[in-house]
């Protein structure tokens, strides 16, 4: 009986393991926590502070920091990605370069898809800066 609760409990181990990795690059909701991360420049621009994306009644709000701050682009959008940015996330213009500021995300994107947060500049096709998930 023992070596029959020991094999069962091996597998479960494994199978929470294997589970784990496969959904490792997602963010999660848990205990009504939002997701979190803190954003690094990317292409000689520089990105600091950090975001948060909460969900509420009717969907999620992506909040960016006071300490949020972008040195500056023509262009600047946020998006979401998968290790790299992914086309077609892009959902609002970034209002103002530096300090808080909240967004409610479109009911299409789902950010427990996404492992990253980008400040995308559409204008040149490229990153300002990512926030990777915590």
């Amino acid at each position: 009986m023992k070596a029959l609760h020991f094999i069962r409990a091996t597998l479960a181990v494994a199978l929470l393991a294997t589970a784990t990795l496969t959904l490792g690059g997602t963010a999660s909701f848990a205990d009504g926590h939002g997701i979190t991360g803190n954003f690094t420049g990317t292409n000689d621009h520089t990105v600091t502070g950090s975001f948060e994306i909460v969900k509420t009644g009717d969907g999620y709000t992506l909040t960016l920091s006071e300490d949020f701050e972008l040195d500056g682009a023509p262009d600047p959008k946020i998006a979401f990605g998968n290790n790299g940015y992914s086309k077609g996330t892009i959902f609002t213009k970034l209002n103002k370069l530096k300090g808080k500021q909240v967004y409610k995300l479109p009911a299409s994107i789902n950010p427990s898809d996404y492992n990253e947060v980008w400040v995308w500049c559409e204008k040149f096709d490229v990153g300002l800066g990512v926030a990777k998930v915590k």
